[in-house]
């Protein structure tokens, strides 16, 4: 269906339908290990005009201790009628199983594709980014959803971190119990470990934050060990104790754009060859965090240290920019040294809520 819709539009990137199919299925997708999932089609006439998912994430609802169901992966024709008809086949779905409130979209999670697109459409989504129509605003809003958040996409050119925070960097590499390092592909798993853990301490304030189960680690691992560059994966270690780390990586959505979903029989080879010997010129800072108890006067700067050593190192690489998403509209502290490095915010995406 999403074909069909988005044909026209050249700034929609066809998802390779493999992984689609992985995404969907149970056996493949550690997500289904803590949810319940229905997924609903509407047909008029013949043909689909409408899909939804209606999910219940066990372990978003523990950690938080709420009752929230989910939707996601709605794509719709312009139609009031279709869209109620699917959001509220969704939200029995969900009232029936005890749920306070439906929020979304979420694909199926906050560590998937996320919110309906509100500002940027002049431009292709970044690897993990949705890209969705501007009608959706107004059907999922005639259906009495609100706004519950709104998320920010950064887009950062190829520059140096400004001198402010740079006296800070400068300071942090010249102390000796400060060591900055890329991530080591042959203990790839175990880089993702780490990660995950100064993610889930890092992280664990944040709105809509869930913990990552350990056969989340594991999938997360063999999915990024194709597309990572290691020099785009950087770790802060205090005497010898990983601080801070930050996440980027190159733009899959570039290198598959013309494909149309699949790999077989050239896609892969194309995939390769663009990936490995080409490269993306541009990337996505998926993730950055700095372990609470390294949050002092002492290392205020290690964030900034993360960006200059992402600078460098994509510089090197030969990126030209790089996307940062997403951050939280409210969250004020990171909003606020994104664009002291130099970022402008250039994409929004929406979250929307209903009491059920």
């Amino acid at each position: 269906m999403p074909w069909r819709l988005y044909r026209r539009n050249p700034n929609w990137v066809p998802p390779l339908l493999r992984l689609q199919h992985e995404l969907f299925s149970p056996k493949h997708n550690p997500f289904f290990e803590h949810a319940d999932v229905q997924l609903f089609v509407a047909r008029r006439d013949g043909h689909v005009a409408g899909r939804i998912s209606a999910q219940i994430d066990h372990e978003q609802n523990r950690y938080h201790n709420e009752r929230t169901g989910f939707f996601g992966f709605f794509e719709c024709e312009n139609d009031t009628a279709v869209a109620s008809a699917l959001l509220n086949s969704a939200e029995i779905w969900q009232r029936d199983r005890g749920m306070e409130r439906i929020r979304g979209p979420l694909n199926f999670s906050v560590n998937g594709e996320v919110g309906f697109l509100v500002e940027g459409f002049d431009s292709p989504p970044q690897i993990l980014m949705p890209y969705t129509n501007a009608y959706y605003l107004d059907l999922v809003e005639a259906a009495s959803y609100a706004k519950v958040q709104d998320l920010y996409a950064w887009r950062w050119e190829s520059q140096p971190v400004p001198e402010g925070p740079a006296r800070m960097v400068r300071q942090l590499r010249s102390r000796p119990e400060v060591r900055v390092r890329i991530a080591d592909m042959k203990h790839f798993d175990d880089e993702v470990r780490t990660i995950l853990q100064l993610y889930n301490d890092a992280w664990s304030e944040n709105w809509g934050f869930v913990p990552a189960t350990e056969a989340e680690a594991r999938q997360m691992s063999r999915d990024l060990k194709f597309i990572a560059d290691p020099h785009l994966v950087s770790f802060v270690e205090i005497d010898g104790k990983a601080a801070a780390f930050a996440l980027a990586v190159p733009n899959l959505n570039d290198a598959i754009r013309d494909l149309d979903g699949r790999l077989f029989p050239l896609g892969f080879v194309k995939l390769l060859w663009r990936l490995k010997v080409r490269r993306p010129r541009n990337g996505r800072l998926l993730l950055l965090g700095v372990r609470k108890e390294f949050r002092t006067r002492r290392y205020a700067g290690l964030a900034y240290l993360l960006c200059d050593e992402i600078y460098r190192r994509a510089g090197q690489r030969g990126y030209e920019w790089a996307e940062f998403s997403w951050t939280l509209e409210d969250n004020h502290l990171i909003n606020s040294l994104i664009t002291k490095v130099g970022c402008r915010h250039y994409k929004t995406y929406r979250i929307y809520e209903k009491p059920l």
